[in-house]
């Protein structure tokens, strides 16, 4: 069953690659006592979500942080490596910190995963972005099936 606004963030875990070095992200870590933007996407690299998703929330992290949003999250089912790749590609910085799903327990532990395998991806996330505060719901914006049209930075913006 997908997550919903109400709902609570459940328990994962995610990566994220440093200059030290790999670190885990826990739920309880990233949305606890904290106001989190999370948007994700099907994969690093590939076409909608380099050309605008990530770019967007790049583009807009100042407004989005004015709204009292204490971190931008940008998630996706590839590894901490890849992500870190894909920022630096994308000239993220400090806007957006990039989450690796390798394992898709996160999307999955939402209900927000879906099985690539017929494209050669294997299990991947929804495109979706979320809103939570101290790890609840409540804003979640999830997009049908090849449609980038309610999680992109514009639409989180006006719903903060």
């Amino acid at each position: 069953m997908a997550i919903k606004v109400g709902d609570k963030i459940p328990s994962a875990k995610m990566k994220h690659k440093t200059d030290s070095g790999i670190e885990e992200v826990t739920t309880e870590d990233l949305f606890g006592g904290k106001k989190v933007v999370i948007f994700a996407l099907p994969g690093a690299f590939t076409p909608t979500c380099s050309a605008k998703h990530l770019p967007g929330f790049v583009a807009h992290a100042a407004d989005i942080k004015s709204k009292g949003v204490d971190t931008i999250a940008c998630v996706s089912v590839n590894d901490a490596f890849v992500m870190d790749a894909w920022g630096k590609d994308q000239g993220v910085g400090d806007a957006v910190l990039m989450l690796a799903d390798g394992n898709c327990e996160f999307s999955d532990a939402l209900g927000l995963s879906f099985d690539a395998s017929g494209f050669g991806m294997g299990k991947r996330s929804q495109r979706y972005a979320l809103v939570a505060e101290d790890g609840v719901v409540t804003v979640l914006n999830l997009e049908e099936p090849g449609a980038f049209e309610v999680s992109n930075a514009e639409s989180v913006l006006k719903a903060l």
